[in-house]
C-alpha cells in the first residue's frame, strides 16, 4: 500500500479537523493510502509540540525546520489568513511535496492572487493544490449539484444564500478571535463564512460571477470599520443572466450556523438548508408540488460507516474532501482545486472595495444625521 507523509502548517481548531479527518479515513474506505502523520509546525512552540504529541504527529519543527523536512510529501496549510500565501509558496520549494491542501482564504490581497497564478502555472502537474471548500462534499449538495447538472429545471434566473453564526455577539468571543476581526479581504465575515457560500454559488452557477453592490452592518468599538461584521453583495453571473444574492454574517442571533441556498431557474427550483442536512428540495414546473430529495451518506466508493441512511454532517464532508485529495478516485466530485479558490478570492477582494463605497455613501449619511 502507498505511503503519504504528512505534515501540518498550523496547530489551532482547525487544524485538529483536519487531524480527526485523515484518522477518520480507514474508517470509511478501504482503498485509501497509509498516511503518515510526520511533522507539524506553528509560531508558538509549545502549541506545536502540544499538538504533536496528543495527536500523533512524529515531530515538532521550526517553520525553517519543516520546509527543509525531505519527508514531507502532502503539505496542509492552516495558519492565519495572512500567511496563507507565504506557506503556499514556501510548500512549493519544499524538496518532496506532491499534495497541497489549503485553507481558505488562499490569500489575502490582489497581487497575492497574481504570484498564485503565476506559481500554480509553474508547478504543472507536480503538485495537487486543493482548496478548503468542503461543504461542496456534503452528501446533499452533492446531489443537489448533480441534479441542477441534469437540466431538468432549465436555465438560472435569480438566487438566494445566506451563511450565518451569531457568535461574535458575544465581546468574549470578540476578544479569543482578533486576529480574524482585520479588515477585508483578510478578515471579516465574507472572507471567513461567505468564501463557503461563494464557493457553492461558483459550483452551480460558474467562476464568473460578478459584484454589482455590496452592504455591511454591525457595530462594535472593538471591531475595526473595514471588518464587516455582517455584508451582503448583490451578484451577476454574465453567462446566464442570472442575479441574486449573498450573505455572510457573524451576528445573527439564534441562527446557529445556517446555510441556505435556493435557486430558482425558468423550469423549477431547488432549495437546500443545514437545518435539515439529509435532504434537498425541488420543484418543477406543472408539477404543483415541492419533492424533498432524501440523501444518506451518498459517496463513491460507497461507504457504509457508520451506516449509508445517516443525516451527514461537516466532518463527514470534511473526511470525503481528504479522500478526493489524497486519491482523486471520484471523478464526478466538484474538487475545491486553486483556480477555484483565487475565483473566490476575487470576489472576496472585491467586497472590500465595495463595502468601502458604502460606507462612504450611507455610514457618512448615518453620522450626521446622529449629529444633528
Amino acid at each position: 500500500m502507498a505511503k503519504i507523509k504528512v505534515g501540518f502548517i498550523g496547530a489551532g481548531g482547525i487544524a485538529r479537523a483536519h487531524a480527526y479527518a485523515i484518522e477518520a479515513l480507514k474508517f470509511y474506505y478501504s482503498d485509501i493510502p497509509e498516511i503518515i502523520l510526520e511533522s507539524v509546525t506553528s509560531a508558538r512552540k509549545e502549541s506545536r509540540e502540544s499538538f504533536t504529541k496528543k495527536y500523533g504527529f512524529k515531530k515538532a519543527q521550526s517553520l525553517n525546520e519543516f520546509a527543509s523536512n525531505k519527508e514531507i510529501e502532502a503539505v496542509f496549510i492552516l495558519g492565519p489568513n495572512k500567511v496563507h500565501f507565504e506557506h503556499f509558496e514556501m510548500a512549493l520549494k519544499m524538496p518532496s511535496v506532491k499534495y497541497i491542501y489549503l485553507e481558505k482564504p488562499v490569500c489575502s490581497s490582489q497581487e497575492e492572487e497574481q504570484k498564485m497564478k503565476v506559481l500554480l502555472l509553474e508547478a504543472g502537474d507536480n503538485v495537487k493544490v486543493q482548496v478548503g471548500f468542503q461543504y461542496l462534499q456534503t452528501s446533499s449538495v452533492r446531489q443537489a449539484l448533480k441534479f441542477w447538472k441534469s437540466g431538468k429545471i432549465g436555465k438560472p434566473i435569480h438566487f438566494d444564500l445566506k451563511y450565518y453564526h451569531g457568535d461574535y455577539l458575544q465581546k468574549t468571543y470578540r476578544e479569543k478571535r482578533v486576529t480574524r476581526l482585520t479588515p477585508a479581504p483578510d478578515g471579516g465575515a465574507m472572507a471567513d463564512l461567505g468564501t463557503h457560500g461563494i464557493s457553492l454559488l461558483m459550483a452551480f452557477l460558474g467562476e464568473e460571477l460578478q459584484i454589482t453592490s455590496a452592504l455591511q452592518a454591525g457595530d462594535f468599538q472593538d471591531v475595526p470599520a473595514g471588518s464587516d461584521l455582517f455584508s451582503s453583495l448583490s451578484m451577476y453571473d454574465p453567462n446566464t443572466g442570472a442575479v441574486g444574492n449573498i450573505a455572510a454574517s457573524r451576528i445573527s442571533s439564534g441562527s446557529g450556523d445556517l446555510v441556505h441556498f435556493e435557486l430558482y431557474a425558468e423550469k423549477g427550483a431547488l432549495r437546500y438548508s443545514s437545518q435539515h442536512p439529509d435532504f434537498f428540495e425541488y420543484y418543477l414546473e406543472g408539477t404543483d408540488q415541492w419533492v424533498k430529495q432524501v440523501v444518506g451518506s451518498h459517496y463513491k466508493p460507497v461507504t457504509s460507516f457508520p451506516s449509508g441512511h445517516v443525516s451527514p454532517g461537516w466532518l463527514r464532508s470534511m473526511v470525503h474532501a481528504h479522500y478526493l485529495f489524497f486519491t482523486n478516485d471520484d471523478q464526478q466530485s466538484n474538487i475545491a482545486d486553486l483556480q477555484h479558490g483565487l475565483a473566490v478570492q476575487r470576489i472576496v477582494r472585491e467586497t472590500a472595495d465595495h463595502l468601502e463605497i458604502f460606507r462612504q455613501e450611507f455610514k457618512h449619511e448615518t453620522n450626521d444625521r446622529k449629529i444633528k
